[in-house]
């Protein structure tokens, strides 16, 4: 959540993302641009949103047929997502479960697992996340990891010299076995952002797909 200047990093993780969705507007944006484009030619099937947050993608996914698992480490932001699912007339399309993902993962195995700006100030095993969820794919299952890829404006992190790791090295990262899952994608797209205030940037996307193998049981 670029630009946040609400809750403080002492007051551990739960804490700290609880009193940011309690303290923003209880309404879902729209979808993650970069999940559109993967997401728009494929068949509705099971999906995995990992830090649904306002729910944009996960109501999106439901809207297009999916079966979406909205998945947050705050209850908030949880309950908002099943709410507005039932407001859309989605409610049979949209389970709602709070994880702590450095402690707990969804149950169930999926078609799609979207992973949108998964980042976080706190100490988390990003990688061993990850990895289980590509584990969590059905055979041909996808999943997408888009990570931010430069610094905007409005972002927390200012420092010049910050490293954003590229989609390749993130694929390293995970320690895939090649055979079994392949990456489609490895891609540093640009496009044009809105922070909190209004203000807009040309920010990057680092954009990795990975598809688990179809005959990989």
């Amino acid at each position: 959540m670029d630009g946040w200047q609400g809750p403080q990093l002492d007051a551990g993780p739960e804490s700290f993302w609880e009193e940011l969705h309690r303290n923003l507007a209880a309404s879902a944006k729209p979808p993650n641009q970069r999940l559109v484009e993967i997401a728009e030619s494929l068949s509705p099937g099971m999906a995995l949103d990992l830090g649904c947050a306002a729910g944009g993608d996960a109501i999106w996914l439901a809207a297009r047929g999916w079966r979406v698992t909205a998945v947050d480490i705050s209850a908030t932001a949880v309950e908002r997502v099943v709410a507005a699912a039932h407001e859309r007339g989605l409610g049979d399309r949209v389970t709602g479960e709070r994880h702590d993902l450095a402690h707990s993962f969804p149950t169930g195995t999926f078609d799609l697992v979207n992973a949108q700006y998964f980042h976080t100030p706190f100490a988390l095993d990003r990688a061993a996340v990850l990895r289980t969820a590509a584990q969590a794919l059905r055979p041909g299952g996808r999943l997408l990891i888009v990570d931010h890829g430069s610094t905007a404006p409005w972002s927390w992190n200012q420092d010049p010299d910050a490293h954003f790791p590229t989609p390749n090295e993130v694929a390293d990262g995970l320690d895939l076995d090649p055979g079994r899952w392949r990456v489609l994608h490895a891609d540093m797209p640009q496009r044009r952002a809105t922070g909190p205030g209004g203000q807009t940037a040309m920010v990057t996307d680092n954009l990795l797909l990975i598809q688990r193998a179809e005959g990989d049981g």
